[in-house]
């Protein structure tokens, strides 16, 4: 065989080696018993047609690559933004071990998180021996300083019930009673990532704060809260700190994973770092007002920070972009008599400038996006203010009162007036409308790229180029380290959607002498 130790080669080139391609040919006519390359065409071109699009959004008990995950893997990151604190999940081995593969993927690092390895007899006698001996192990082998606890379908579906079981172990000393367990029962049949993380969060900062409110009061500590909810970009968390240290406001960051995500190669392995410590949870009440980053994705948390803390959370929509940047900023700014400092102003107005410079590029030019609420809201507002009109939007996991939102900011401009917005429906319902009524690109995360080879598989006339913004982002790296949010993101994001369309202007006219008449150096 061509694989050897002088001849390393990964998958592909080394699949396209004559010995495997007579292994897969004798595969196919022996083992496979395949319909023609002609039915197979056939059946592949009457699925990019108007009528199987109006077939495929009938479709009611299938979903097919479901733009969303699943809720213990939100719970997961929420988890690891808090100081010394391990995740836990209540559940079977096999879903921990794909929310940390999951994570480790698009983050490039080690991940930690345990499992109790829940089994066929804690299915049917439930799960509280694997909660007591579970804790006792991780508390014993991991040394942390706080436990954060959720669960799996499997503990769901029997019923099990954590506050009652973490509740026991401590009475019969696994741990001690003073040691801080937070939980949430997070589902994976309900809800996604995105709800996982509301109900962590909410859960811990239930946990810290519920019993403990005696003396707390609103604006006694000076400071502003900002909750980032289910966010992977960690130049977000980077960005959000700069901005409100040059505002000079003390904000505390409730949940910042940003450091044990991006740890360095010296030498150390670090199983925490960084995150928002116990003595910031509990003194959260005490903050002038709490803000939520994206505050269509953290219902839970609103709810209980208005009831318990008495905060008046601001309705603001996601940072993204410049207007929605604005109005963030001067929020922050009438809440804490801060006035916003000549560098974001300068900032912005280098933003500005890109715009300027970029915008005859991007004019016109419409786009397919998908991913999680406030991120698809805000990707959609910054692309009209670029000019740009967001034709189709798809988010699984929205309600009827986000559409309905959506649904307003598009009216608000021009460039939104012919857009579509798709609530419940997944990636397979987005590729029938990228092949009925093409887009010029598509915006999402790394799993839009089958949609992009389908419609190259139609021709390259009709491919669908994928812009990699969102989450998971696999098949590229370090993207996870860039910034989507306030000024410093949107110069990230217009620099990655414009050089997207020069690439792709490059790529039709390198042809010499046929079609290189206009993207050339020679001008």
């Amino acid at each position: 065989m061509s694989q050897n130790a002088e001849n390393i080669k990964p998958c592909y080139p080394l699949f396209q080696s004559e010995e495997y391609q007579e292994v897969l040919a004798r595969k196919r006519a022996v083992a496979e018993e395949a319909h023609s390359p002609e039915k197979v065409r056939e059946i592949f071109e009457w699925t990019t047609t108007e009528e199987y699009k109006e077939l495929n959004f009938q479709r009611e008990a299938l979903t097919v690559d479901p733009a969303k995950a699943c809720q213990p893997l939100g719970s997961v990151l929420c988890s690891l933004g808090f100081e010394n604190t391990l995740p836990y999940v209540h559940g079977s081995q096999g879903c921990v071990a794909y929310f940390r593969t999951y994570l480790n993927r698009h983050f490039r690092e080690p991940v930690a998180c345990v499992s109790d390895s829940m089994t066929e007899d804690a299915a049917v006698f439930g799960g509280q021996k694997n909660i007591m001996e579970g804790l006792q192990n991780a508390k014993a082998l991991y040394k942390p300083a706080m436990i954060s606890i959720s669960t799996t379908c499997m503990a769901e579906v029997i019923g099990d019930d954590l506050n009652a079981f973490i509740g026991n172990a401590k009475k019969e000393g696994y741990i001690p009673e003073e040691f801080p367990t937070p939980y949430a029962h997070t589902p994976s049949f309900v809800g996604s990532h995105t709800t996982g993380w509301d109900n962590m969060f909410e859960g811990t900062i239930r946990y810290f704060t519920i019993n403990d409110m005696e003396g707390k009061e609103p604006g006694k500590n000076g400071k502003l809260n900002l909750v980032p909810g289910f966010e992977t970009y960690l130049g977000n968390y980077r960005v959000m700190k700069r901005m409100m240290k040059e505002m000079g406001v003390d904000a505390t960051l409730l949940c910042d994973p940003e450091e044990v995500l991006d740890t360095p190669a010296d030498g150390e392995y670090r199983m925490y770092a960084g995150g928002t410590t116990q003595e910031e949870l509990k003194d959260a009440p005490n903050a002038i007002n709490t803000l939520l980053l994206q505050p269509w994705q953290l219902e839970k948390t609103k709810k209980y920070v208005q009831g318990t803390w008495n905060h008046e959370v601001p309705k603001l929509n996601i940072p993204m972009g410049v207007e929605w940047t604005d109005e963030f900023l001067m929020k922050v700014s009438e809440l804490t008599g801060q006035p916003i400092p000549a560098s974001l102003e300068k900032e912005r107005g280098r933003l500005m400038d890109m715009i300027t410079d970029s915008h005859t590029w991007l004019h016109g030019k419409t786009y397919a996006l998908y991913g999680d609420a406030d991120f698809v809201m805000g990707m959609a507002k910054f692309l009209m203010e670029l000019g740009a009109e967001p034709r189709h939007i798809l988010v699984h996991h929205a309600n009827k009162r986000w559409k309905k939102a959506m649904e307003k900011v598009l009216s608000e401009s021009p460039y939104g007036a012919r857009s579509e917005v798709h609530t419940n429906c997944d990636l397979w319902h987005l590729r029938s409308l990228v092949f009925t009524d093409k887009p010029d690109f598509l915006i999402g995360n790394s799993y839009g790229k089958f949609i992009q080879r389908d419609t190259l598989a139609k021709g390259k006339e009709f491919e669908v180029p994928l812009v990699r913004i969102g989450f998971p982002i696999f098949d590229r790296h370090h993207l996870h380290r860039m910034t989507t949010l306030g000024y410093e993101g949107g110069m990230y994001i217009l620099t990655t959607l414009v050089n997207a369309v020069l690439e792709r202007l490059d790529e039709e006219t390198r042809i010499m002498g046929d079609t290189d008449y206009n993207y050339d150096l020679v001008r």
